[in-house]
């Protein structure tokens, strides 16, 4: 059974914008690869259809049955990691392993402090206020 993994450095799921985030990737396979990559993506999640953009895609050379690689994925200005009542916009790190299709996944926050943005309707918002 294969096993994949994504550590990013000192656990931190939270970033803002701009960040670096240095993460390390292993893997240890039944069967050598054609190729095993890592991708920086955003999707949605929630009513109505899922929105996926990769962002950044770094191909890991010559890989073998069992691998270890570091990198870092440099994050875009946006869009905001955000949580609403109908859909949510969800950061993360992938890595792929071709032809088999076996993926892990390491969700992400990316936001102005660090923290996703909530949205609430305007009616939740006067009543809070």
């Amino acid at each position: 059974m294969s096993n994949l993994k994504i550590d990013v450095r000192d656990g931190r799921r939270n970033f803002r914008p701009g960040e670096t985030v240095p993460i390390t990737c292993a893997w240890q396979l039944e069967k050598q690869p054609k190729r095993v990559e890592v991708r920086l993506v955003w999707y949605t999640r929630g009513k109505g259809d899922s929105d996926v953009s990769v962002v950044q895609t770094v191909p890991f050379a010559q890989p073998r049955e069992l691998g270890l690689e570091r990198t870092e994925l440099q994050l875009p200005e946006g869009p905001y990691s955000f949580s609403g009542k109908l859909i949510s916009l969800v950061w993360a790190v992938e890595l792929i392993v071709e032809p088999s299709g076996e993926s892990h996944r390491v969700d992400l926050v990316v936001g102005p402090h660090g923290d996703e943005v909530v949205l609430q309707s305007v009616a939740a918002a006067d009543e809070a206020s």
